[in-house]
C-alpha cells in the first residue's frame, strides 16, 4: 500500500495525539492524583487516612472505623493498589512488600462487592479506578453477578504479576478457607467466624488485615475485638483509628444536614463521627451525651444505695445518688470485677461507706452455700447492709428506660465499664427479642437499684458529738 505524505502525517498527528491522550489519563489517574502533594486531595488534608496507613508497618490488624462519606474504602483501596503494583509513594510509612502480592478484597455481598470495593479498584470500567490502566495484566469475569470480576491480575514492579480475588462474606467462612494470602481488605464489617478465618490466611505469610467500615452494628465481636482486647499480645497487634465529618474537607455544612435528616437517631453518631451505632437491637436506644455527666463530688446531704450482681465469672456493683433538689438520680461509682473471694468485694464495698445500703441479685438466697450460708448471709456477715431484690426484668428494664428519656437517671463519665455494657446490650435478632446474657452484669445492678433500691436511700449519718462529761461532787 503506497501512501501519499499527507496520509503520513495525519497518522503521526493521530498517533502523537493518543499518545498525549495516553499520558493525560496517566497523569490523571486517581492513583497518582489521591493523597498527593497538592491538589483537592493533598494528603495534609486527611491525616487520619495517613496515620491509618503508616500503623500498618506496626500492626497485622488494622480497623479504620468511620463515618460515611470520609473516605475509608478509597483508603482501603489506595493501600491494597500499591501492595499490587509495588509502586509505593515517596511518602509512604506504611508496610511495604518487595515481591508480587497475593491478596484478597472483601464486601458484604457480591452485589456490593463488585459496587463498591471493586468500582473503586478498577472502576466502573477496568482501568478507571484506583489500580492504574497500564497495570492490569487480565481479568476474569464473577460467575455470580453480572458485570463482576472474580480476580484481578496487576503488573508489579519487580516484572512479576500479583493477583487479587475478590470475595464476599454471603459466601460463608468455608470459601475463605485454604489459600495463605500476603493482605486481606475487608470493606464493610465481616462476621467474626469469617474473619477469624481470613486472619489464619494470614499465618505464613506474616500478612496484613484492614478493614473499613462505618460501625452500624454497634459494639459487635469484631469491633468488640479492637476496641477492648485484653491480652497484651493482642493489643500489641491491632490498631483501631475513628474518623468523623470533622476530619475531612469535602463535606460542607448544609451537606452534613441533609445526610444527619435521612438518618435514623440510634444510628447518628456512627454515621457521623465513626462512633459503633447503638443499633436496633439497643435495649436503651438513646446516645450516650444525652445520658453522660462530668464527675463530681457528692453532697453529704444526697440519699445514696447500691445495687450489686454477683456470678460465678464477674461481680458488679453500682452505686447511686438522688439529688433531692431535682430528683434526678446519679450513678457515680462502679465495682467491676472477676472471681474473687467474697472478703475481697465486701472491702471494696465498704470502701464507698459502710453506712451505704445495697440491694443484690435474688439468687444470691438459695445458691453459693458454702457451709450452710447463703452468699447473703456471707456479705451480711462481712459488714454490708444488704436486702434481695426484686428480679422483674422486662419491668425493670422499662423503669429503667423511663428514668433514662426523662432525664432523671444520669451516668457520671468515670464509669467506663458501665458504658462499655450499655453499649453492648440489646436484644438477639432471632425474631424473638431475648435479652443476649453477655456483658450485663452493671446493667443488671442498675436494674436492682432502680427497682428496688431507691426505697433504701439514706443519707451519711452525722457525727455524733462526744457525750458530756458530767462532775459530781459527793458530800460528806
Amino acid at each position: 500500500m503506497n501512501l501519499q505524505a499527507s496520509d503520513l502525517e495525519q497518522m503521526k498527528q493521530f498517533l502523537n495525539r493518543k499518545s498525549i491522550d495516553s499520558e493525560r489519563q496517566r497523569r490523571q489517574s486517581p492513583f497518582l492524583t489521591m493523597f498527593a502533594d497538592a491538589g483537592p486531595s493533598r494528603r495534609e488534608l486527611y491525616p487520619k487516612q495517613i496515620e491509618f496507613f503508616r500503623a500498618g508497618l506496626a500492626y497485622k490488624e488494622r480497623l479504620f472505623m468511620a463515618a460515611n462519606r470520609v473516605g475509608k474504602t478509597v483508603a482501603g483501596g489506595y493501600e491494597a493498589a500499591c501492595h499490587l503494583t509495588g509502586r509505593y509513594p515517596s511518602w509512604w510509612e506504611g508496610r511495604r512488600f518487595e515481591q508480587p502480592t497475593d491478596g484478597w478484597a472483601s464486601g458484604t455481598t457480591s452485589q456490593t462487592t463488585r459496587d463498591v470495593v471493586q468500582s473503586v479498584l478498577l472502576g466502573k470500567s477496568t482501568g478507571q479506578g484506583l489500580i492504574p490502566a497500564e497495570a492490569v495484566v487480565n481479568t476474569v469475569a464473577g460467575r455470580s453477578v453480572s458485570g463482576s470480576v472474580e480476580t484481578v491480575w496487576v503488573r508489579h514492579v519487580s516484572g512479576k504479576v500479583s493477583k487479587l480475588s475478590f470475595k464476599s462474606y454471603e459466601q460463608g467462612r468455608r470459601s475463605f478457607e485454604g489459600e495463605a494470602k500476603d493482605f486481606i481488605w475487608c470493606d464493610e464489617e465481616p462476621p467474626m467466624d469469617v474473619y477469624g478465618e481470613m486472619l489464619v490466611r494470614l499465618m505464613t505469610t506474616k500478612g496484613l488485615a484492614w478493614t473499613t467500615f462505618t460501625p452500624l452494628l454497634g459494639m459487635s465481636e469484631v469491633v468488640c475485638s479492637f476496641l477492648e482486647a485484653d491480652q497484651a499480645e493482642l493489643r500489641a497487634s491491632r490498631y483501631v483509628i475513628q474518623a468523623g465529618w470533622k476530619d475531612v474537607p469535602h463535606l460542607d455544612a448544609e451537606e452534613q444536614l441533609k445526610l444527619i435528616a435521612s438518618t435514623p437517631p440510634y444510628q447518628i453518631q456512627a454515621r457521623s463521627e465513626g462512633e459503633p451505632a447503638l443499633g436496633a437491637g439497643a435495649i436503651y436506644p438513646i446516645g450516650e451525651a444525652d445520658i453522660v455527666v462530668p464527675d463530681r463530688a457528692i453532697p453529704d446531704e444526697w440519699p445514696r444505695a447500691y445495687g450489686m450482681d454477683v456470678g460465678w465469672n464477674r461481680n458488679a456493683v453500682v452505686w447511686g445518688a438522688s439529688d433531692p433538689g431535682s430528683g434526678v438520680i446519679y450513678l457515680y461509682s462502679e465495682h467491676y470485677q472477676g472471681q474473687g473471694e467474697p472478703a475481697s468485694h465486701a472491702q471494696a464495698i465498704r470502701g464507698r461507706g459502710e453506712w451505704i445500703p445495697g440491694v443484690i441479685d435474688p439468687a444470691c438466697l438459695g445458691s453459693s452455700q458454702i457451709d450452710g450460708r447463703t452468699l447473703m448471709q456471707m456479705y451480711g456477715q462481712l459488714g454490708l447492709h444488704l436486702a434481695p431484690a426484686e428480679n422483674a426484668v422486662e419491668a425493670g428494664i422499662a423503669e429503667v428506660w423511663q428514668l433514662l428519656i426523662s432525664g432523671r437517671l444520669k451516668v457520671m463519665e468515670s464509669l467506663t465499664n458501665w458504658l462499655r455494657e450499655f453499649r453492648k446490650y440489646h436484644r438477639d435478632d432471632k425474631g424473638a427479642g431475648k435479652i443476649v446474657k453477655r456483658y450485663d452484669h452493671l446493667m443488671d445492678a442498675t436494674r436492682y437499684l432502680m427497682v428496688s433500691g431507691r426505697p433504701y436511700m439514706c443519707t451519711k449519718p452525722k457525727p455524733q458529738p462526744p457525750p458530756r462529761s458530767v462532775r459530781v461532787s459527793v458530800w460528806s
